[in-house]
């Protein structure tokens, strides 16, 4: 008799199964969400079937270079990760605060009525698993709570897959954030495609998870398999050629706040908000008031923003961080220091994706180096 999902931690799940293990989330009611090939990048979208995946494509990237190209096999998830983030779901660019329009007796308010989406995501990686941990932090366990994030992270189904390959761009293993789904999942996935096999480890995380893989037909792994994880994502580690040492670097930052190195930066910085864009743990917004040409309704939209633009830290009487420097002094400091004193945890979880999208290639990892190694100096 097969066993059930309650009775082992690791299955095997065939290739040709991943259908039914998409299906049977889409009859739990998830909306199934994962990777798709979109306009020469990997980007999140809805899925229904397993052929909606990238298989057979990875990535190349490096300081400012992102490419697609034909792997020689048919992996499914034999990408890295792409420009989008899976905070675009939870924490949703643009959303509709409240409406108000005018009657006979004045102005009426609407609410916007947070959705009731169940979203079943296919494809996380572990860097992006604990950069949601990250936005937890941030929209849970504060003194205000953000309403439509609570819904929805409580409703969402995480499925992670644990890399076995790393860009030129990642350095989680010096975060400790990855290449291994440790933490924060339903499902944990390792894909094993080679000439001979294609077929997945399945690792379950939650009660939730049990009852999805009950309603599969598996087997149950062997130990061999673990051996075969441990080997999968050692290889990603080897991949990696950046680093961050995190020692002291919340000090040095805070201490490095007049080097001249913050001048030569903005000497090549744009500005343009990329960056943080990309990054899966950023989250400054504004707040902006729309209304028709008669008057009668308005709306509030609350909008991501950036560090980086002017108008966020505009108050009566101008900016106050006017210039380029102060604003990626804010950014960095902020990502590798002040975090961590308003959440207790760094806000880089070496994702990389900062360094491949950033138009001028600058790399957060070398710039962290340039100060570790200004306080050496003057030590």
């Amino acid at each position: 008799m097969q066993p059930t999902a309650t009775q082992s931690t690791k299955y095997i799940l065939e290739r040709q199964q991943f259908d039914t293990l998409i299906s049977t989330l889409q009859k739990n009611c998830y909306s199934t969400i994962g990777p798709t090939v979109c306009d020469n990048a990997i980007v999140y979208g809805e899925i229904m079937k397993t052929n909606d995946l990238p298989i057979g494509w990875t990535d190349e990237q490096e300081r400012g270079t992102y490419r697609l190209k034909k792997r020689n096999d048919n992996a499914l998830f034999g990408y890295v990760v792409g420009p989008q983030s899976w905070k675009k779901f939870l924490f949703p660019s643009s959303l509709k605060i409240f409406s108000a329009t005018l009657n006979e007796k004045g102005f009426q308010v609407t609410n916007e009525v947070p959705k009731e989406t169940k979203y079943a995501f296919i494809g996380m990686r572990a860097c992006e698993l604990y950069a949601i941990a990250i936005q937890d932090k941030i929209f849970l366990n504060g003194q205000f709570i953000e309403p439509q994030y609570k819904q929805l992270r409580e409703d969402a189904f995480f499925i992670a897959v644990n890399c076995g390959q790393a860009a030129n761009t990642c350095f989680c293993d010096s975060m400790q954030t990855g290449p291994q789904a440790d933490k924060y999942f339903d499902i944990a996935l390792t894909e094993i495609c080679n000439e001979k096999e294609h077929y997945f480890i399945i690792e379950s995380g939650s009660e939730k998870a049990k009852k999805i893989l009950s309603e599969l037909s598996l087997t149950s792994a062997e130990k061999k398999h673990d051996d075969i994880i441990a080997e999968s994502t050692n290889t990603a580690v080897k991949q990696m050629k950046r680093n961050l040492d995190t020692t002291n670097t919340k000090r040095i930052l805070y201490e490095q706040f007049d080097n001249p190195h913050w001048d030569e930066i903005a000497t090549r910085c744009l500005n343009c908000a990329n960056c943080t864009m990309v990054c899966p743990t950023c989250f400054c917004t504004t707040v902006e008031d729309v209304t028709d040409l008669t008057g009668d309704n308005a709306e509030r939209w609350r909008k991501w923003d950036s560090c980086f633009t002017m108008d966020y830290s505009y108050i009566h009487g101008g900016s106050l961080r006017a210039s380029g420097k102060s604003r990626y002094r804010q950014w960095m400091t902020h990502k590798l220091s002040s975090w961590y004193d308003q959440f207790g945890t760094s806000g880089c979880v070496g994702c990389g994706r900062c360094i491949t999208w950033c138009p001028v290639g600058i790399d957060i990892t070398e710039e962290a180096k340039v100060f570790q190694q200004a306080k050496k100096i003057t030590k």
